[in-house]
């Protein structure tokens, strides 16, 4: 009997252990759009590192790439006055938030203040991260992804005498060749936001990097309907012209994998799109390419985050101020990264452990954000608020999507900006 009572009892301090250590860390209901093979297995890491802070995770995912369905389901939750505990979300639609007084940012400020985020981000990175005039954080930034990059499947191009392009005249060449072949060209999923993804580094490559500011981050008139905006959308029809029947729809995790199984030799994709060739285990100069989009060493840039919205209650505070704590890890920022494809927010992880691409994308930064090329992409968020955004995104899939002439595009373009602003 007096067993059978010890046992009971050490039962029951062990349960209360358990709960206790599990509660410790607080709870999140996560809202996020990371749901494909290689975004998955990176996000586990994220859960991993939460629970062992204690924290209990409720997963919210939102199917569809680029965040678009995830936005309509945030606000709708916002709307309802029952924002989760934290969302991915980018840009200056924190600020957005901000304004309309549903984040709070005073305990997230308070770890970054005690974690020194400022000297762990660049200038740029943080203050992306900041509301109440950016002077607080309020969101914690996951890492930096590069948007302009071409991946190529090496043994479509090594049979067919191609080398990677280095100019849209190249490409161009090389696309026709494969095209003659019977190779697919260029893999798309026919998705305003991937429509988009692609104009950006199309617009970045023939316009430059000036141009590109002056254009999307500007948002001037002559730039937006001018004869190098006409250009953009020349080319941009090239490509509609190197695609597949099965392109519209097509989630960018399956364009990818047309260029993993040979089925397509191109995608210009942000850098997650090497995510899913490395959980296939497949290896960068050996079975794929990856190379920048032409530019004059321009980078167009995203970064994930978190946003951390007004709760009650103490175990939701403090799964914040955990989950805070975690996404700014610095073995978390590591590990993480070269799941997902991209590279640390932190300035201090080394990139030892990273593979080529991460290291030339690291190193092209460093050069960009010298020379004036570090461009903030639209279209992920980061350059224009929603209402911009949403004006250019309709245009550009609309022109690649009809037989819309360029010059119309351009005039549209401008039109639709300044209707919006």
């Amino acid at each position: 009997m007096l067993v059978k009572l010890e046992k009971l009892i050490i039962g029951f301090i062990f349960a209360f252990s358990t709960v206790s250590t599990a509660m410790a860390g607080g709870e999140a209901e996560v809202l996020h759009w990371w749901t494909s093979g290689g975004e998955a297995k990176a996000l586990q890491v994220l859960k991993d590192d939460f629970a062992k802070k204690g924290g209990t995770w409720k997963d919210m995912p939102v199917a569809g790439g680029g965040g678009d369905a995830a936005n309509v389901t945030l606000k709708s939750r916002i709307v309802a006055g029952d924002p989760p505990t934290a969302s991915q979300i980018k840009g200056p639609t924190i600020q957005e938030y901000d304004e309309e007084g549903v984040v709070a940012p005073y305990h997230i400020h308070a770890v970054a203040k005690a974690e020194n985020w400022d000297s762990l981000l660049s200038s740029q990175v943080s203050n992306h991260m900041k509301c109440d005039g950016f002077t607080k954080y309020c969101a914690a930034p996951v890492n930096i992804h590069r948007i302009d990059w071409f991946w190529a499947n090496k043994k479509v191009l090594d049979s067919h005498g191609l080398k990677m392009p280095t100019s849209w005249d190249e490409f161009n060449a090389a696309a026709s060749k494969l095209q003659s072949a019977g190779i697919i060209p260029f893999a798309h999923g026919g998705q305003p936001w991937q429509d988009a993804t692609v104009f950006e580094a199309v617009l970045l490559g023939i316009g430059g990097n000036e141009f590109y500011h002056k254009a999307i981050v500007e948002l001037d008139m002559n730039a937006l309907s001018g004869p190098t905006m006409v250009k953009v959308f020349d080319q941009m029809r090239k490509l509609q012209g190197f695609t597949d029947k099965g392109m519209p729809g097509r989630d960018w995790n399956v364009a990818t994998a047309m260029v993993m199984n040979g089925k397509a030799a191109f995608q210009i994709m942000g850098d997650w799109a090497k995510g899913e060739f490395s959980n296939a285990g497949l290896k960068p100069g050996v079975d794929y390419y990856c190379l920048p989009t032409p530019s004059d060493h321009g980078y167009l840039y995203n970064v994930d985050s978190f946003i951390f919205y007004g709760m009650k209650g103490k175990s939701k505070i403090d799964g914040q101020k955990a989950l805070a704590s975690s996404i700014m890890g610095k073995n978390f920022q590591k590990i993480f990264n070269i799941y997902k494809g991209s590279i640390p927010a932190r300035l201090d992880v080394p990139m030892d452990e990273f593979d080529m691409c991460a290291k030339g994308s690291a190193s092209d930064l460093k050069y960009s954000a010298m020379t004036g090329g570090l461009l903030p992409s639209f279209a992920h968020g980061m350059a224009l608020r929603n209402a911009q955004k949403g004006a250019m995104q309709d245009v550009i899939t609309e022109h690649f999507n009809s037989n819309m002439s360029s010059h119309e595009a351009a005039r549209r373009l401008a039109d639709a900006i300044q209707a919006s602003l």
